[in-house]
């Protein structure tokens, strides 16, 4: 079986008879469509884990104050 190329050289490639741009395009926006989508979930993450040290960091200081008010009034 032999290989039968469409394209005679690289610019014929690149072209893709008058389609290069169209095709190269959506190549390019399906491209940067996958990373957005790998990289989402992960910037997610780090936002929602600081939020979490936020929160846990508010709630250990609001019980050193309670605990201080309690042995205050004791």
């Amino acid at each position: 079986m032999e290989l039968v190329f469409q394209f005679e050289n690289l610019s014929d490639f690149l072209t893709m008879s008058g389609h290069g741009p169209y095709v190269w395009a959506c190549y390019i926006i399906g491209a940067l469509c996958l990373i957005y989508l790998a990289v989402s979930p992960l910037r997610s993450r780090k936002v929602l884990l600081r939020e979490i040290r936020r929160l846990q960091r508010i709630e250990a200081h609001e019980k050193k104050q309670r605990e201080q008010m309690a042995a205050s009034t004791n």
